[in-house]
């Protein structure tokens, strides 16, 4: 079977994916969910023209040259609108919000008077505007300030709430069931007796998947047997999972059992096997409503793999702007070989010099057992298929690692 491209892969994974249902959640429940409309402001901000300093509202007319000398006719605090209006020859105290009352069309700030007896003794001429807030400054009611697809963050919190929505409507968190697969399998803590390994790859991708605003669901390790293979899928499924993500056992050999059990389930396969390095193991498809992400076992192509496909997946489910992550370009800080018939994604640390430019350079061992490789990374450096040679200090494009 040929091997399917990157592209392919990725267009077959977020094929037919729609944005889940939406739920309306409090402010304080909100932050980095995704925004599922629109959100328009319910009142204009400030709904009247408030002072920004402490001072005295006056006439601009009246107080244009310094040492004029004008009665106070009362004070104006935030909170507390004045009932009176400013004529000529007067002033008004006022505070920081305090509405700026009708007549006076300008603020001097304290600074800049002098208070005597009753009046007060302008020392900097007015200027008409100064210091006053208009109203609507901010924004008007019906501005759309909020698009549906943001992952809000702490500022558009405060800014919703300005804009009088106690509670937003956002999208559901996707639910991803992790299974992970394999006898060799313990649990960090144990002792791993003659050929065992310690689990590692759960604790990755649930990280990965709660950063990404989804929710996932542990469905631990299954034993190499048909039986348990198909007792976790099933778990998957009765938990209506959206997403099911299963490590390891997504090769041919005899123990590798994932794609048995799920074909005996009934999926609807869209591919196995692509053409990239690390993860060439990797399949997809549908059971029913839940989509299968069969990652392989190797710490990071099983880590790679979800970068590349379970990220722009649940990104597409929650309805985000972007789905797919973004590509950047660096200069290489080490030679490279011609590349092969399959896509490369080569760990690599990121160096930013003063002058901006990045620095991709490629870790020397890219085995996908090597763990510490991955951790000490920042990126993907991104080689297509047939790359030629390619020499130090030459553009290649790179993929940033969630830090």
């Amino acid at each position: 079977m040929a091997l399917m491209p990157v592209s392919d892969a990725l267009s077959a994974v977020l094929a037919g994916a729609e944005p889940l249902a939406e739920e309306l959640v409090t402010l304080d429940e909100a932050h980095h969910r995704i925004l599922a409309r629109d959100l328009a402001a319910l009142r204009t901000q400030p709904p009247e023209a408030m002072s920004a300093m402490d001072g005295y509202a006056v006439r601009a007319a009246d107080a244009a040259q310094a040492k004029v000398r004008l009665r106070v006719i009362g004070e104006v605090a935030a909170g507390r609108p004045f009932d009176r209006v400013v004529g000529p020859g007067e002033a008004a105290r006022i505070f920081t919000g305090g509405v700026v009352p009708e007549g006076a069309d300008a603020v001097v700030i304290q600074e800049d008077t002098i208070a005597e007896d009753g009046h007060v003794v302008i020392t900097e001429a007015a200027i008409k505007g100064r210091h006053i807030r208009p109203a609507g400054v901010d924004f008007h009611q019906g501005m759309v300030l909020l698009k549906a697809g943001r992952r809000l963050s702490d500022r558009d919190l405060s800014l919703a709430a300005s804009m009088n929505h106690p509670a937003l409507p956002v999208r559901c968190r996707p639910k991803v069931a992790l299974l992970a697969t394999g006898d060799e399998l313990v649990m960090p803590g144990s002792t791993p007796g003659p050929g065992q390994i310690v689990y590692s790859n759960g604790y990755a991708l649930r990280a990965l998947v709660r950063s990404e605003g989804a929710t996932p669901i542990d469905l631990g390790i299954a034993a190499d047997t048909m039986e348990a293979t198909v007792a976790g899928i099933r778990r998957a499924r009765e938990a209506k999972a959206d997403i099911l993500i299963t490590t390891g056992g997504a090769s041919v050999g005899d123990h590798d059992l994932v794609k048995q059990a799920l074909e005996a389930e009934g999926i609807e396969m869209a591919f196995w096997k692509i053409a990239m390095r690390p993860g060439k193991p990797m399949m997809h498809g549908r059971l029913g409503d839940m989509r299968v992400i069969g990652l392989p076992g190797n710490p990071v192509s099983s880590y790679v793999c979800a970068i590349l496909f379970l990220v722009p997946l649940i990104r597409r489910l929650l309805g985000r702007d972007e789905a797919r992550m973004p590509r950047e370009t660096a200069l290489l800080g080490r030679e490279l070989g011609a590349n092969d018939s399959r896509e490369d994604y080569l760990r690599a640390q990121l160096e930013e010099r003063a002058d901006g430019t990045l620095i991709a350079t490629p870790v020397t061992q890219q085995d996908s057992s090597l763990l510490g490789n991955l951790a000490l990374s920042q990126a993907l450096v991104i080689r297509r298929a047939y790359a030629p040679k390619a020499a130090a200090g030459s553009p290649c494009e790179i993929l940033r690692l969630p830090s």
